[in-house]
């Protein structure tokens, strides 16, 4: 019998305690007291910071809502961010949260005012809206509406889209109190456009990173001299598109640099990170074995990186769905009257910011198991170019100032990878040679797959796509009604 290894032994019973406090954290009992400290929390915040002494009422019940929302966003969305990190064992669940609940607080905060903007005072026009009761009444509705739907999705283990509940919800109480024309159609029309370019969108560019790994490394004669070659420019690519947006975006409100200057900003980070990540990767490297296991291992840090900035991106743009309605009215009830333009408190952004976070870590797991395994199988390269590419697809989404769904963009980056990999495995000559290559000298580091195996094959889970299209078809609809019946209940009672 072996001698017992005291430090493994040690390590295996932390990763044990993290993980069942993980469960214990997201069990019923646990996380439902959590939720109900942090709504109260957020009405104190609300009843302390206004500014107003009439109609505390109606900003603590808001603040109430933002922060219901936001908890919402966080069980069901932020999924999307980590979920392919997790399923392709790169993290721990643990890690994923901790990671997400720090990333998305900071996005929030740095980076979220041109998307709440949007959303508190674009799909409808406020001119029209005849008093200001009623407004107010009407971005209740959709708050409400939207948190309620998207709490059902989570307890089904549905990744909705809490931006679509969110516009749903703005556009049915408005139709409810004014009609039709109270609508900015234009503005609903490009959001709708991007809900399907953004996707397709999402779906391409991940392939497309696919594509260049499986050429530049996977199929590789020296897949170890490759990876010392290209993984620390991916990861520099990634920095670079992160430190542009930052400077943009994230700091806005002190500097707003020109278009040259945010160039050389990324110029700059790309040197700086590539002259960095070489040596590590060369070093981690060393020794390493030529094979596709060793390259998973490299692409650790890459990933780990990719759903860090997905996560921030995704913190600027979703904040928005918690915390825009709830700017909306907190503005209308300061200044009396519906305005164009409203201007968001620190603390309205902190609500949102903390109660997606929180959210995260006391509903979040089950949908991060369920993205990150049971769409398509990952491994961390397939995961890396996910999360990359749906971080790319937020942060310009995000600075084009529009209300994009972050589960439309992860979810099409992930078909698109599985698509991709069913299109490489049927047609690639690169592969087929490859194999071919491999089996004559005996090193099968590629399944070889039957004639028949490859054109039956696939990769993709038919039966998630068309439930989770399903899902998104019906969410603003859905949404939309239960938040006309809410503002015609809330109108009735003043």
């Amino acid at each position: 019998m072996s001698p017992k290894k005291a430090t493994l032994d040690k390590d295996l019973d932390k990763i044990l305690r993290l993980e069942t406090a993980t469960k214990i954290l997201s069990s019923g009992l646990v996380a439902h007291t959590s939720a109900l400290l942090f709504l109260i929390t957020a009405g104190f915040i609300g009843a302390f910071f206004t500014g107003v002494e009439t109609e505390k009422a109606i900003i603590v019940f808001a603040a109430i809502l933002g922060g219901y929302m936001a908890l919402n966003i966080g069980a069901n969305d932020v999924a999307n961010n980590v979920g392919p990190a997790v399923g392709s064992k790169a993290m721990s669940i643990f890690a994923a949260l901790l990671m997400a609940a720090v990333f998305e607080s900071a996005g929030a905060l740095l980076a979220g005012g041109d998307v709440v903007s949007t959303i508190s005072k674009g799909i409808i026009d406020p001119e029209l809206v005849p008093n200001n009761k009623m407004f107010i009444n009407a971005m209740m509705a959709a708050l409400m509406a939207a948190a309620v739907w998207v709490n059902l999705a989570t307890v089904l283990g549905a990744p909705v889209s809490t931006t679509h509940a969110v516009v749903g919800g703005v556009m049915g109480a408005g139709i409810a109190a004014v009609g039709f024309q109270l609508v900015n159609w234009n503005m609903m029309a490009a959001i709708a456009a991007s809900w399907v370019i953004s996707p397709v969108l999402g779906g391409i560019i991940a392939a497309l990173f696919l594509a260049f790994i499986k050429v530049n490394l996977i199929y590789k004669e020296d897949k170890i001299l490759a990876a010392n070659r290209w993984i620390p420019v991916l990861v520099a690519i990634m920095a670079t598109a992160f430190a542009c947006y930052l400077s943009v975006k994230g700091l806005k409100r002190i500097w707003k640099p020109d278009f040259e200057i945010v160039l050389f900003i990324g110029l700059v980070t790309f040197i700086i990170v590539w002259s960095i990540m070489t040596p590590i990767i060369k070093r981690q490297s060393q020794g390493m074995e030529n094979r596709n296991r060793s390259l998973r291992v490299l692409f650790k840090i890459p990933l780990i990186c990719s759903a860090a900035l997905l996560s921030f991106a995704h913190g600027a743009n979703d904040v928005a769905n918690a915390i825009g309605p709830l700017a909306a009215i907190l503005h209308s009830v300061e200044m009396g009257a519906v305005t164009a333009k409203a201007l968001i408190p620190n603390w309205v952004m902190i609500i949102g910011a903390f109660g997606i976070s929180l959210g995260l870590f006391l509903y979040g797991p089950k949908l991060i198991r369920m993205v990150g395994n049971q769409i398509t199988k990952m491994n961390p390269m397939r995961a890396y170019c996910v999360a990359l590419s749906a971080a790319i697809t937020v942060i310009l989404a995000s600075w084009l100032g529009l209300p994009v769904s972050s589960t439309h963009i992860a979810v099409g980056a992930v078909f698109g990878v599985g698509f991709f990999r069913e299109y490489f495995i049927q047609n690639s000559k690169l592969r087929r040679n490859f194999v071919s290559k491999s089996a004559a000298t005996g090193t099968k580091q590629t399944k070889p797959y039957s004639r028949d195996d490859v054109k039956y094959r696939k990769l993709v889970r038919r039966s998630h796509f068309l439930t989770i299209v399903a899902a998104w078809i019906i969410t603003v609809p859905a949404a939309a009604l239960l938040s006309a019946l809410i503002f015609l209940g809330l109108n009735s009672f003043h």
